[in-house]
């Protein structure tokens, strides 16, 4: 049965002449389209041609909703050329039928600087809200399905559109991943993991983020997870602190860093008392030895060594935070990074008392490790609005540095024990409630190198990573659903 319609961008006319073979190698394929800003200069055989803008605008999702008339649509996102694996159509097909799934996806495999590597990608789920989710570049639509979420997507959107269909398409059917390699594509992004995980704040991508928020506002509006900018105020004097604040650096094994993270927070100017709380989670490489220097000759320097030994970063923060030695305010510093300048402290304070908030948010600038800026540079978060961002944080991958809090908030609050997206788990559950401030001038230095605990990360663990976000997602927009429901009551 002849039963999908395939859409694709156009790359070079080798490269898409190639897709075009391969899809017609498929006896389910009724038609293939082409969708080109242009007429092409060349025709291809085999393939109609839509003049349309971009694949991912909202007003070409609606047009390629209007053309389709099989039971499936497939869209190739890339304009590589593309090999399907044996029968690989059909068996999306076969699944999209059987499950009745709004929309599918596989696992695929990758061609890298001539080798083939094979890239699992992970299950969808409701916080999967990340416009970057990677479906591979082959999305299979229930046809129905994509017309009725097309009619919901707003045609203003120029770069969402594509992004707005899925989140209309997952209020209607589900979306399903096949766990098979299905098809094989090239490669063409070869950056270290550390490299690419700052695209979705790359300044230049600022008018893309717009929209981008603009669409997932509206789905949350739509599920009912969205919330009103009101906000519960903050009592700064709920309880006496000997403290104002203190800086936090949970370090396992940096001895090449730990000292400047240190020299960094006992250089800041304040007009109030602070200390250094440094969680030293069983250094073996010679860590210890400078903190124990450093707290031996500073009363501010406070040395924790915590009795269990199974604690990740957000284990040694709750170490930190329960401490009575903790201030008012608990401000992140990683153990690689560094404080802009003498300032930085004397800022985060302020900012809680002038924006009345539970936590606040900095700037911070990406530097190598001899402190010398790289791509992207500074990294502001300037969609963030004081009316918006709350919501807005469902999407995005993280909420910026350095990050701080009003230490009663966070004491009620257990800090996940993971070693990665525990600061962010963290910020959505305190923005459920409370506002978050934000400081717009960088005020914070995120160094780069090849030993960060990211920088050259396989596709296992980023997948896992993903899918732990994805899951804090998922908690806090049911937390935020049924919060509604419970005002509406």
């Amino acid at each position: 049965m002849k039963n999908i319609t395939c859409f694709l961008s156009p790359g070079t006319f080798d490269d898409t002449k190639q897709t075009i073979k391969e899809f017609r190698k498929s006896a389910a394929v009724s038609k293939i389209v082409l969708v080109c800003k242009e007429q092409p200069a060349e025709p291809f055989e085999g393939a109609e041609i839509l003049v349309a803008g971009s694949l991912v605008s909202a007003k070409t999702v609606k047009q390629i909703a209007e053309i389709s008339d099989t039971e499936f649509t497939l869209i190739y996102t890339r304009n590589a050329a593309l090999n399907p694996g044996q029968l690989a159509l059909e068996r999306f097909a076969q699944v999209a039928a059987d499950t009745l799934a709004g929309m599918v996806y596989s696992n695929y495999l990758a061609v890298k600087n001539g080798k083939v590597e094979n890239v699992p990608v992970i299950d969808y789920q409701e916080g999967s809200l990340r416009d970057d989710f990677n479906f591979g570049s082959v999305l299979f639509y229930h046809t129905a399905t994509l017309k009725k979420a097309a009619e919901q997507i707003s045609e203003e959107l120029e770069f969402a559109g594509l992004y707005a269909l899925r989140l209309a398409v997952s209020r209607l059917a589900p979306i399903l991943r096949i766990p098979e390699y299905l098809y094989t594509e090239q490669e063409t992004d070869l950056r270290k993991s550390g490299e690419k995980i700052f695209d979705y704040v790359d300044p230049k991508n600022r008018a893309v983020q717009i929209e981008m928020e603009k669409a997932c506002t509206c789905h949350l509006k739509k599920v009912g997870a969205w919330l009103e900018p009101v906000f519960e105020p903050v009592n700064f004097e709920s309880q006496p602190f000997a403290t104002e604040a203190s800086v936090i650096i949970p370090v396992r094994n940096r001895v090449r860093t730990i000292e400047d993270a240190i020299k960094s927070v006992l250089s800041q100017k304040t007009s109030f008392s602070f200390n250094l709380i440094i969680v030293d989670n069983y250094s073996t490489d010679g860590t210890t030895e400078i903190i124990a220097r450093y707290a031996k000759t500073d009363n501010r320097v406070v040395h924790i060594i915590p009795e269990r030994k199974d604690l990740g970063i957000g284990g040694c923060w709750n170490e930190a935070v329960m401490s009575a030695s903790c201030g008012k305010f608990a401000v992140q510093l990683d153990s690689d990074d560094l404080y802009f300048d003498e300032t930085t402290l004397q800022q985060v304070v302020d900012a809680f008392y002038s924006q009345n908030c539970a936590m606040v948010v900095g700037t911070y600038q990406m530097v190598n490790f001899d402190l010398q800026e790289i791509p992207p540079g500074i990294i502001d978060h300037k969609e963030w609005t004081p009316e918006n961002g709350r919501n807005n944080a469902l999407r995005i991958n993280g909420l910026g540095a350095p990050r701080a809090f009003y230490t009663p908030v966070l004491r009620k609050i257990p800090v996940p024990n993971v070693s990665y997206g525990e600061d962010y788990a963290l910020g959505l559950a305190i923005s459920r409630h409370y506002q978050i401030g934000r400081i717009y001038n960088p005020i914070y230095l995120c160094r780069r190198w090849d030993d960060n605990s990211d920088a050259a990360l396989s596709t296992e663990v980023m997948n896992g990573h993903n899918l732990y976000k994805d899951r804090i997602r998922t908690i806090e927009l049911l937390a935020r659903k049924n919060m509604n429901l419970k005002k509406r009551e």
